[in-house]
């Protein structure tokens, strides 16, 4: 811990509001709209819990209960299999050259 230079107490990160780790967590939206049941026809918000890359997201990254979560996962499983949502979005792609099975490079 830094001293505050002669000012009173010194100052730790944790006592700043609103900084990571303060223990606050914002709440589930499907929680805050009191949804029974995640639909997986409902596409639109279905793709604001899909990473660039196609992976589901984390619930920390989302802010979903865990609940919620499984639902949300078990949706976009439904959605991906029916042909609603891409397994892997082709926009993800990085443009490094890969190489080929068997291919040694310099060799």
């Amino acid at each position: 811990m830094a001293k505050a230079r002669g000012r009173g107490k010194p100052v730790r990160r944790r006592d700043k509001k609103g900084a990571a780790g303060s223990g606050r967590r914002k709440p589930c939206q499907h929680c805050r709209d009191k949804v029974d049941q995640v639909d997986y026809k409902d596409i639109a918000s279905l793709k604001k819990f899909i990473s660039e890359k196609g992976k589901i997201r984390s619930r920390r990254i989302t802010g979903s209960c865990r609940r919620h979560q499984v639902q949300i996962a078990r949706a976009v499983k439904r959605a991906r299999e029916l042909a609603l949502l891409p397994y892997v979005n082709e926009g993800g792609r990085d443009d490094s050259p890969r190489r080929e099975r068997g291919d040694r490079g310099d060799r």
